[in-house]
């Protein structure tokens, strides 16, 4: 940040208004704490919302917030004897506590409506981690400042690709805890790629960059009346299953149908849980259907969660639903019927191209899935290529590949997910 990077310890950095009138001049001036407040969109009554300021230092901003009614949690990686004095002269409630950055995601801390990170991100060794757990305990806005490398020329650059400088010792203003500088698009993209939805540059001069970062959409402009996209379906990008683990960095493949012939990835809005998710790729597949691939938005609790897609101009059209975090538990299954794909011959089924060996199985877990579930016949375990719904009597058709390398003849037939398994009653023939 421009004048902060050559500060020393030693006195103070906040500046402070105490009751009584007592003032304490810092580093940072209070005129420049409010003008730097003052960009933050979030409301000024903060009254029943929980505040995480990371960084707190000497803590104007987390009693700054306080005062403005936040329930604040503040952070550091070092106890400052500064914070812990305005804390005791304030009389304030804020709860101080001493934590890395990259300690918060286990710290049980819950999450935040609104999440101070201001003048941290340069100084870790690992900055998308860090953005990342920041999105994790964001539930509505995160407010970033950095220090950046263009902060005068940046719109001189746009459209280049986003650069970040690497500091492997003392290169930036002396200082060992300064390990990068990124440009402003990077330091925009990167507040993106860690899982928010959309960043909004707020300012940025010299060497000195602050950034809105929102979990979800803007809202739907009013008169909006172009139809929502159909959802058609949602799967895990590496298994197409539905299963997702929110510790992983996972991301969706959705096919959905839209009229438009020419579609540009800045309109999708897609939404797991109200929270919102950029696009990464988007392509057209066939027809009128679409095919795009997001990142699941980090912080998700676990189980079922609703998918919904719009765009700029649209509401939401119908969900589709995923599991997060559900372990696949089933207390028995039974393998109700069996049959060849292609010629539907009961107990039958051909190798190779042909062979498609349908199999209908009760007791199977909502989020059973093709990637979860196992089908053996004889020694090979098959290729899952469909899982349907439940029909009347609660079974689910499974639909798998029977490999040319199978040898005709009888063959036991078994499935499994989790630990639990079933073995079909009769032989399944694999005929020539």
């Amino acid at each position: 940040m421009p004048s902060d990077l050559g500060w020393a310890a030693g006195g103070w950095y906040h500046s402070f208004e105490l009751p009584g009138g007592t003032r304490i001049d810092g580093h940072v001036s209070l005129e420049v704490l409010r003008e730097r407040y003052a960009r933050f969109p979030i409301p000024a009554d903060l009254s029943g919302k929980r505040v995480l300021d990371i960084g707190a230092w000497d803590g104007w901003f987390t009693f700054e917030a306080e005062r403005r009614g936040a329930q604040v949690t503040a952070v550091d990686c070092v106890e400052l004897e500064s914070f812990r004095q305005i804390h005791s002269r304030l009389g304030s409630k804020a709860d101080y506590r001493i934590l890395d950055v990259f300690d918060l995601r286990n710290a049980g801390l819950g999450r935040f409506d609104y999440v101070f990170f201001l003048g941290v991100l340069y100084h870790l060794k690992h900055p998308l981690l860090g953005l990342e757990i920041v999105c994790a305990l964001t539930r509505e806005t995160a407010l970033v400042d950095s220090y950046v490398t263009d902060g005068d020329t940046w719109r001189e650059r746009a459209g280049e690709t986003p650069t970040m400088e690497f500091y492997e010792t003392d290169e930036l203003a002396g200082r060992l805890d300064n390990w990068h500088g990124p440009s402003v698009s990077c330091l925009m993209a990167l507040c993106r790629a860690a899982g928010f939805a959309r960043a909004e540059l707020l300012y940025a001069g010299g060497d000195f960059a602050s950034v809105a970062c929102h979990r979800r959409w803007e809202p739907v402009p009013a008169g909006a009346d172009e139809p929502a996209p159909e959802l058609l379906t949602v799967v895990n990008h590496a298994d197409y299953g539905i299963n997702f683990a929110s510790q992983g960095d996972q991301y969706l493949t959705c096919w959905f149908n839209c009229e438009r012939k020419q579609l540009d990835r800045k309109e999708l809005r897609l939404e797991v849980e109200g929270f919102g998710a950029p696009v990464l790729f988007l392509r057209r597949d066939q027809g009128a259907r679409w095919v795009a691939n997001f990142r699941l938005p980090p912080g998700l609790a676990p189980g079922w969660k609703d998918v919904r897609l719009r765009l700029a101009h649209s509401g939401f059209g119908e969900p589709v639903r995923i599991a997060v975090d559900i372990p696949p538990r089933a207390e028995g299954l039974a393998i109700r019927e069996v049959c060849g794909g292609r010629t539907w011959s009961r107990n039958q089924v051909l190798p190779g191209d042909e062979g498609m060996l349908s199999v209908w199985v009760a007791g199977l877990p909502d989020n059973a899935d093709r990637a979860n579930l196992r089908v053996y016949l004889g020694a090979g375990r098959l290729k899952i290529d469909f899982v349907g719904p439940p029909d009347a009597s609660g079974s689910r058709q499974i639909n798998a590949r029977v490999s040319n390398e199978l040898q005709p003849g009888s063959h036991n037939l078994k499935i499994a997910i989790g630990e639990v398994t079933a073995v079909f009653s009769r032989l399944v023939e694999v005929i020539s």
